[in-house]
């Protein structure tokens, strides 16, 4: 059943306002910053907060402030808990309420202010993670929760008293502070349903969604503006319906606005969703810059460009960032804190629109799984990416599919310089891997075998879970071999493409199978 143009039930100003522009959408985590009312005075934070948001020609448009990790809360509530954490306190104490300063200085920019709430979060404490401490609410209510890999239990959705919980904690704030719109987080963490029955069980989720929303519209006709939804769900359908996330049936009832699509993947199926659910909802992939897709956090701007392209080919609405920094480096280092990449900075003038991204040197990588333990489930993990593959030692080709959003004609490039570059492990001078791109033979390949890449494991060491200090070493001993092979243009489609690759000669060793580890395509000038 194809759903309709707008969701029925819905006044023409809700349309409206889930129709308005978001270029660039920032999901702001302000309690996880290095930088935050946590560490320093809201007035000290106001200096530097908005820091991105206020640079000419940045194209962020709308701010999800993501504050209390839904467990806890750091703002006054008679639902929750108040948070653990000293600063939160003190502010509370004295009056200070950080949501209102928040969402009155994201309008004052002229931007739309939701409240992100994560559906199923661990337990943040004063100091980090509670590993001795039990929330309470989950000490006195052992049955609304999944005994999962967090040892404190994650919320339940299929217990109709969680729901009801969850609808009081999000209808305190939505008449509370003058939100835009509310965005239901499912990605931290799953499960929110019991293991392996999530499909079985989804309509317990479709049913909270349900609740939300009519909330939201109770609310919204008190105060005389819209209030929209949003829902962070993961990157394809089929991870989708491994969680229990019936997204279609949202859609077709009208339950949700917009829809944030995964959170550390770069193939996101936006095709997918815009093809089977139409223009009646908004589709937003995003990025994050912590949990970093693996092999590739803080990523040189080619492949923030890249990956943006593809997404702006397929379908979206518009791109979302989360674990980004909010000022420039030096900010950053002046207050003694992790600055981040000029790359993020860049990027939020240039990935809001193709146009900006047009004429830009690009690379267009391929996923790599792994780098994500927090979950039992598949929303986050990639587990189904193309990448480590194993090469066949009788020659047999290894097909990996790379997409590449970039038209030629809009590309902007005149003299275009295309290369496919590939990183192998266990590989050795005297190797020959033939490589073809939609069937076309790439000939004479320069090859390193001395090349380092600080985010894959050598052989033989575990791979590193994503966030942490970013602190990537380089390991002396890592025995990467790269190797690069000049394209041709006109052998690029845009859409799917296809890299082939195979073993011709292997330098005799023992059980040595080549594995390949990324495979990337670069546009620049020549």
């Amino acid at each position: 059943m194809t759903p309709p143009t707008k969701p029925l039930g819905l006044s023409p100003e809700h349309n409206h306002a889930a129709d308005r522009r978001r270029r660039i959408i920032v999901q702001y985590d302000a309690m996880g910053n290095d930088m935050s009312p946590l560490t320093e005075s809201v007035g000290e934070w106001l200096s530097h907060g908005f820091r991105y948001v206020d640079e000419p020609g940045s194209q962020i448009d709308s701010v999800f402030w993501d504050c209390a990790y839904g467990n806890y809360a750091s703002y006054p509530s008679e639902v929750l808990p108040p948070s653990p954490h000293p600063a939160v306190r003190q502010w509370l104490e004295g009056g200070v309420d950080w949501m209102s300063v928040f969402v009155e200085q994201t309008h004052r920019r002229g931007l739309e202010a939701f409240w992100h709430h994560r559906i199923a979060e661990v337990d943040v404490g004063a100091a980090g993670l509670e590993r001795d401490q039990t929330n309470p609410i989950k000490q006195a209510h052992p049955e609304w929760l999944l005994r999962t890999w967090w040892w404190q239990g994650l919320w339940n959705l299929s217990v109709a008293e969680v729901r009801e919980f969850k609808v009081a904690v999000l209808r305190e704030l939505a008449e509370r502070y003058d939100f835009d719109g509310f965005q239901l987080d499912f990605a931290r963490h799953v499960p929110v349903l019991p293991v392996g029955r999530q499909w079985e069980l989804r309509e317990h989720v479709t049913e909270l969604t349900r609740l939300v929303r009519r909330m939201l519209l109770e609310v919204a006709a008190k105060r005389g503006r819209p209030l929209l939804l949003a829902a962070k769900v993961p990157r394809n359908f089929t991870n989708c319906r491994a969680d229990g996330f019936d997204v279609e049936t949202w859609v077709r009832e009208g339950l949700v606005d917009l829809l944030t699509l995964g959170s550390r993947s770069f193939d996101v199926d936006v095709a997918a969703f815009r093809e089977t659910l139409g223009p009646g909802v908004k589709l937003y992939p995003c990025i994050d810059d912590h949990h970093a897709s693996d092999g590739y956090r803080n990523p040189p701007a080619e492949v923030f460009r890249g990956v943006a392209t593809n997404w702006w080919q397929q379908g979206a609405d518009g791109i979302v960032t989360f674990n980004w920094h909010a000022a420039p480096p030096e900010v950053y280092a002046a207050k003694g804190a992790t600055p981040g990449p000029v790359s993020q900075q860049l990027a939020y003038h240039e990935l809001g629109s193709p146009k900006t991204l047009a004429g830009k040197s690009k690379v267009f990588p391929v996923e790599r799984r792994g780098g994500y333990p927090w979950a039992e489930g598949a929303f986050n993990q990639n587990a189904d990416a193309q990448l480590p593959a194993l090469l066949r030692y009788d020659g047999t080709p290894a097909a990996i599919a790379l997409w590449c959003g970039e038209r030629r004609d809009e590309a902007g490039i005149a003299e275009p310089s295309l290369t496919v570059r590939v990183t192998l492990s266990h590989a050795e001078p005297g190797d020959q891997v033939e490589a073809t791109l939609n069937g076309q033979r790439l000939a004479n390949p320069t090859t390193d075998h001395d090349w380092k890449d600080p985010q894959i494991p050598s052989p033989g060491q575990p791979a590193r879970p994503s966030g942490g200090d970013g602190n990537y070493r380089v390991d002396p001993q890592q025995k990467l071999c790269l190797m690069t092979w000049t394209a041709d243009p006109a052998a690029v489609k845009t859409g799917r493409n296809e890299v082939c690759l195979s073993v011709l000669r292997q330098a005799p060793h023992l059980c040595r199978q080549l594995c390949v580890e990324k495979v990337e395509l670069h546009l620049g000038e020549q």
